[in-house]
């Protein structure tokens, strides 16, 4: 096969692909608010909601953050996106478990940030509520997950939520419009590198 050949055959085998591709895109014509989970034991669960938090401030949407694990209030991610107009954020956590050690604690803990979180699923003023690391809260059972689940499926129509964290639950799965798993292959935390600004922090 010539240089020729093997140019055109590429161009047909575009066409064909490009013409899929456009019967799809004209096919989604829906319009809504979407859930999306992002699970999985791979670092970037966090990142990623806070990625869209960016775009969807480019767009010049309201932000709902509630992060519920986290007690941390010299993240980069708050230390910028938390003072952007349109952004309200609130740190809520008290911690891992391991570093309360105290299931009492957790559970009012997890059921003050929900109070917060339910308010903002409550209100269609937020284009984008993020509840980071909310899967905890519920696998652990701090949270009622009826009462998480109903909240989310009847939310405001064109709100957008995002769910972060580990081993989310089949009903949270089922639920969800978009889920994306993060696979755990490597982390430098396990060679003994501590937690770098701007890249963990």
């Amino acid at each position: 096969m010539n240089e020729a050949e093997r140019n055109a055959r590429h161009a047909a085998r575009m066409a064909r692909k490009k013409a899929v591709i456009d019967a799809a895109i004209a096919a989604a014509a829906a319009e809504r608010g979407l859930l999306l989970v992002i699970t999985g034991n791979g670092k970037g669960k966090s990142t990623s909601a806070f990625g869209t938090v960016a775009r969807a401030l480019g767009h010049g949407m309201k932000v709902g953050v509630v992060q519920f694990i986290k007690s941390r209030t010299d993240t980069g991610e708050e230390a910028f996106l938390g003072k952007q107009p349109g952004v309200e954020w609130h740190v809520t956590g008290d911690g891992f478990t391991w570093d309360t050690q105290s299931r009492e604690q957790d559970i009012a803990t997890a059921q003050r940030g929900w109070a917060i979180a339910a308010r903002m699923l409550a209100d269609p003023s937020f284009n984008l509520v993020v509840l980071d690391e909310l899967t905890y809260l519920l696998s652990y059972g701090y949270l009622d997950s009826d009462t998480v689940l109903d909240a989310l499926a009847h939310r405001p129509s064109m709100q957008h939520v995002i769910v972060t964290g580990r081993a989310a639950s089949e009903a949270l799965i089922e639920l969800a419009d978009t889920v994306s798993v993060i696979a755990d292959e490597k982390h430098a935390f396990r060679a003994g590198v501590k937690a770098q600004p701007g890249i963990d922090l």
